[in-house]
């Protein structure tokens, strides 16, 4: 379960939270091999969907590779942009920081993955 903005109690489906591991564990593995120093993680319902945000101190964006299935590695970004909604790379003042969505909708037609209480 989490709590959103309004601090309503969200159920999340196991596909939904397996998405959202997923997703952070590419982005924090990312931020930890190619950043010098700490990174953040944010995580935030908004709208349907969980926003995963890591933030590094590294200024230099991530090269994203078109798909090549014969790579071995680095396809990281690759998944984490075909599972979320959005995806977009932010500089900071220090550093940079990757935005996600990944939607609650269990089906395409937005049959909620879990129910609000």
């Amino acid at each position: 379960m989490l709590r959103g903005p309004q601090q309503r109690t969200v159920e999340v489906s196991q596909r939904a939270m397996g998405m959202v591991q997923l997703v952070v564990s590419e982005l924090v593995t990312n931020a930890r091999k190619y950043a010098p120093g700490p990174c953040l993680l944010t995580l935030e319902i908004n709208g349907g969907a969980i926003e995963v945000s890591v933030w590094d101190s590294s200024p230099t964006p991530p090269a994203i590779l078109a798909p090549d299935p014969t790579r071995i590695g680095q396809h990281g970004l690759e998944i984490v942009m075909a599972v979320g909604q959005s995806f977009a790379i932010h500089r900071e003042p220090v550093g940079k920081r990757i935005t996600t969505a990944i939607v609650l909708a269990d089906t395409p037609g937005g049959d909620a993955a879990g129910r609000q209480l």
